[in-house]
């Protein structure tokens, strides 16, 4: 019991750890000796010395739908891309800028704040507020054919999967 004491204060958010090393080498393109071991201290430090921010641990609860909900939005990006030069090269009078209140089901506080990343990350939506109560998000969107249909495409390919992601330990 006590070394699971330890190994969780020594490493606080594993998860995080294992994703800023592979981070490291990624955005430093090698698996350099030299940069596997400062990628792995930075792993340890960032997590160990912010841990005390946290206001709860984390605990992703499904990371197979995790990795789906990862290749999903990776392919939203390419797509989203593809279209919002198509519109932007197209004549402006055929935009349709609109603003959207999406009502939000998921509760957890980084589950939120994924998702509104995954909103601005993708071409041509930008997440532009948070109510009070944290139950609606307002996004900006370049091109809205159908307000509804697009609240729930967000919905259901972005918040469901993080609602079974981020749920309480």
């Amino acid at each position: 019991m006590e070394e699971n004491k330890k190994q969780s204060r020594w490493f606080p958010h594993p998860v995080l750890s294992i994703f800023l090393l592979i981070s490291w080498l990624l955005l430093n393109n090698t698996v350099a000796m030299g940069h596997v071991v400062l990628g792995s201290i930075l792993a340890i430090l960032i997590p160990w010395f912010t841990s005390r921010f946290w206001p709860e641990k984390l605990c992703l609860k499904n990371p197979g739908v995790f990795a789906r909900f990862a290749l999903v939005v990776a392919y939203d990006i390419i797509i989203a891309n593809v279209t919002v030069a198509r519109l932007i090269l197209s004549p402006n009078d055929l935009l349709k800028p609109d603003f959207m209140e999406i009502p939000l089901d998921i509760e957890h506080p980084l589950g939120i704040s994924v998702l509104a990343s995954t909103i601005s990350l993708t071409p041509g939506t930008v997440s532009s507020d948070l109510s009070q109560d944290k139950k609606t998000l307002l996004v900006h969107a370049l091109h809205v054919e159908d307000k509804e249909e697009e609240i729930a495409r967000i919905k259901a390919r972005y918040e469901k999967p993080l609602m079974e992601v981020f749920k309480p330990c």
